[in-house]
């Protein structure tokens, strides 16, 4: 044998020995063990990756709150060189350093996207009840300067959610989702419902949740943030259309007493000709607390529950009603869920069974949470609702406390156990699963009527189950208005497009001149606040009025010509005039992915001025809001008693004892036009260059909002509630500039026929140029659509002062019947 023959040998022992994998591939990624620490790397789709880190010999089995997703078949190449395990996918590079154990992402030019920090994956021993399970946390690196958006709805006025720490426990006025996007076009979802401690420093950007059996992430890339936002829904969930009513105006209190007062003030707005289309009937028509949330018509204030409904329906309106996740002690639904061990051993609201604050704890009410992880608990749930309230014909769902209420905190409350392991664990994924059971059982039962929910709470996945989250019961003030842009953008991030807030602040009570007297809607402090708040939610996904402390009815400011009450109505008008643009883009939301409050970021990512701007934003894809945020015509400041008496002494008239204040007074706002396009003044028409900040002259009655160059806006016919005209009419406003294109949807305005095809479209295309608008050949139908109609088209440009006023003269009138036509101008 040859002297050489054993030298080779060694070498292909050794070669091969190199070449063996450090991992093993699995379907859908790898799988591997790196210092101590089981990662798993699983593709869902080409643009979106699964993290998933184990210690070895744990048996982690986890199936997802939020994510719906399954994985799919993705093609993908896996290599190894130099430390570096490498997945490729046509949209993401994945590498794995396999000493290190940090996983990092690239674009698939190459672009380096996000890294996890080098050993901050940590699991820390934790006693979770009595079962013996891990705190986990997971660190990554950002740029200096890069911007992330999300979170949730956070009461800090912050947009860009740098540097700060975030305890994210849901409570009343704070909602978290787990989940971050970056201005680089990613996204990053901790999937966890535990008490979780975000923190963004010079150290790292971290995740830190108090139970975990495992870390658990998804790194999803969108290149923009709509396109992050379409993978988030993705992963957890499209959002589902709501009802056309209710994007109209609506009224609440705290509380309306009887049916009678309920019905009355329906049957006001109409009297008054102001449009309405929601009323809302808050807690305690159940009765006393002992009796809370009984989902019936216990309380002598509403002694025939059937026309009580029925006279609402009516007047042309819809109806919502209080529905809790807790239950007095004298309900069926306590004695069935407390028989079965599904409730839950906290303080909650109500604490006491009289009422009046403080609560009096001689009197304990015994209210206790129910246990909505338990797919059985939520049966019972929907069999009570069902046959108390739903079968009335109530149309929607005002479940309040979703987060749920825990008062007078104690750390042992987070043993209390759930059907899915301590309260602790799934904490804050409580609002995702309660809102589902009413959502699934709806469905269930009913395609004729939209779920509608409008909810205090929401986690990661919620916007799948027909939800609209308010901010809480907030207090009343400046401040809190201006929070209220940056918490429903970064809301919207989440990939939950429908956000909105109690309009003037829920708690008033300061402005009035004592507690509860009710004076605060003759206050001009108060007045002030409440008009520029209404304007705002004019711009949100439900324009909604509810708070305590003063009646909130337009009617309790004054009276037609008032500048206040004037200001009212036209903001409400306002709304109604926008109803095709607005459910064109709940459509666009459902089905092209798109989100109705846009921070500017979204739609002019290299303009750095709007990187951080929490003042404006895009409505839709077409309009520039930019609300006045800061009281032009009072102080800001709060006045109490002999203050209020030394204010504004140059007042000589008075009104119930407040100075006067000329609200028609021309004053002025700021606004930055984003770069990239012009923009018009939607009240002028006057037209201005993007990328700079001008003065926009304003009154009590009017808000700055801007047009983008090249949008074809359609405005709606006057109306007193959402359905009484056809859009036969309708104005189509072309804002010249640049090409543009809008396509206009329509359908039944409720059921849910629009998910088998049961709609129609209708687009619009304006070459710029050629100075021609194509409406085009109209695709699908409905029941009741119009076969013949006139479209009313408006040059902007060339008409001045419109506003929301339908142009008595229109540049052309096209008669369309389907078929595609050419307007030339």
């Amino acid at each position: 044998m040859k002297p050489g023959y054993y030298l080779l040998l060694l070498v292909f022992i050794l070669t091969l020995g190199c070449n063996q994998q450090s991992y093993n591939k699995t379907a859908s990624g790898i799988k591997t063990t790196i210092d101590s620490t089981v990662v798993e790397i699983q593709f869902f789709t080409p643009g979106i990756v699964r993290v998933i880190k184990s210690l070895p010999g744990e048996t982690v089995e986890k199936k997802s709150l939020s994510v719906i997703k399954e994985a799919e078949k993705v093609s993908f190449k896996v290599s190894e060189s130099d430390n570096i395990i490498s997945l490729v996918s046509d949209v993401l590079t994945v590498n794995l350093n396999s000493k290190t154990g940090t996983v990092s992402y690239l674009s698939a030019s190459g672009d380096a996207l996000l890294s996890e920090k080098a050993g901050s994956a940590a699991f820390t021993p934790f006693n979770d009840a009595g079962n013996e399970t891990y705190s986990v946390k997971q660190s990554f690196s950002l740029n200096p300067d890069e911007a992330i958006y999300g979170l949730g709805i956070l009461q800090n006025g912050k947009m860009s959610q740098r540097n700060q720490q975030v305890h994210m426990v849901q409570n009343n006025t704070w909602d978290f989702s787990t989940f971050f996007q970056s201005v680089k076009g990613y996204g990053i979802f901790w999937d966890n419902y535990s008490p979780t401690d975000f923190t963004d420093n010079e150290a790292g950007t971290e995740f830190a949740s108090e139970v975990g059996d495992c870390i658990d992430y998804y790194f999803m890339y969108g290149e923009n943030a709509d396109g992050v936002v379409a993978q988030i829904r993705k992963l957890t969930g499209k959002v589902p259309m709501f009802p056309l009513w209710t994007y109209g105006f609506w009224q609440s209190r705290e509380r309306y007493k009887t049916q009678d007062e309920t019905v009355g003030v329906v049957e006001k707005y109409r009297e008054l000709g102001v449009p309405l289309d929601g009323i809302i009937q808050d807690w305690q028509y159940w009765g006393d607390n002992y009796q809370w949330n009984g989902m019936s018509f216990l309380n002598p204030g509403f002694p025939e529950p059937q026309k009580f409904v029925d006279d609402v329906h009516q007047l042309n309106a819809h109806l919502i009603i209080s529905i809790w996740s807790s239950f007095g002690p004298e309900t069926p639904q306590y004695k069935e869920l407390d028989e079965k061990g599904m409730l839950m051993n906290f303080q909650t609201w109500p604490q006491s069974g009289k009422e009046g604050w403080p609560p009096d704890m001689n009197y304990p009410s015994g209210v206790r949470v129910y246990d909505p992880f338990n797919p059985e608990a939520r049966d019972i749930y929907w069999k009570y609702l069902n046959e108390g309230l739903f079968s009335l014909g109530i149309d929607g769902w005002w479940m309040d406390s979703t987060e749920p209420d825990h008062l007078d905190f104690k750390p042992e409350d987070f043993d209390n156990k759930t059907y899915l392991g301590s309260f602790r664990k799934v904490r804050n994924a409580f609002p995702l699963e309660t809102v589902k059971g009413v959502y699934e059982h709806q469905r269930k039962v009913s395609s004729d009527k939209r779920v509608f929910i409008l909810t205090r709470s929401g986690f990661a996945g919620q916007q799948r189950y027909g939800s609209n989250v308010w901010s809480g019961d907030l207090y009343s003030s400046w401040d809190a208005l201006r929070n209220q842009i940056p918490a429903g953008l970064n809301f919207t991030l989440t990939g939950n497009p429908n956000f909105n807030s109690d309009i003037g602040g829920f708690f008033a009570g300061a402005y009035n001149k004592s507690w509860n007297d009710g004076t605060a809607a003759s206050n001009p402090l108060f007045q002030e606040l409440y008009v520029r708040w209404l304007q705002y939610g004019v711009f949100t996904p439900m324009m909604r009025s509810h708070g305590t402390d003063l009646k909130r009815e337009i009617y309790y400011f004054g009276k037609q010509g008032e500048p206040i009450y004037d200001a009212i109505a036209s903001a409400i008008n306002l709304r109604y005039s926008l109803l095709p643009y607005i459910y064109t883009t709940s459509w666009n939301v459902t089905n092209n992915n798109s989100s109705f409050m846009r921070a500017l970021v979204m739609d002019f990512p290299t303009d750095k001025s709007v990187w951080n701007m929490n003042n404006e934003y895009m409505f839709g894809q077409s309009l520039l809001v930019a609300p006045v945020l800061n009281a032009q015509y009072t102080p800001e400041k709060i006045l109490k008693g002999d203050e209020m008496s030394g204010w504004n002494k140059g007042s000589a008239k008075t009104k119930e004892g407040y100075p006067l204040i000329d609200f028609t007074e021309v004053k002025s706002s700021l606004v930055y036009l984003p770069a990239g396009t012009a923009w018009y003044d939607f009240w002028t028409n006057e037209k201005f260059d993007g990328g700079q900040e001008i003065s926009k002259e304003t009154t009590i009655n009017t808000t700055p909002l801007y047009v983008k160059a090249g949008a074809i806006l359609p405005i709606g016919p006057k109306v007193q509630y959402a359905t009484e005209k056809t859009w036969d009419n309708l104005e189509i406003r072309i804002y010249e500039g640049a090409d543009g294109e809008f396509t206009l949807y329509e359908d039944e305005n409720d059921n849910y026929n629009y998910e088998k095809g049961v709609y129609s479209t209708i687009s619009f295309n304006w070459n710029d140029a050629d100075k021609t608008l194509t409406i085009g050949k109209r695709n699908g139908e409905f029941p009741g659509m119009l076969a013949e109609r006139n479209f009313n088209i408006v040059l902007a440009s060339k008409n001045k002062a419109k506003g929301n006023e339908i142009a008595s003269q229109p540049d052309k009138i096209a008669t369309y019947s389907g078929e595609e036509i050419v307007v030339g101008f």
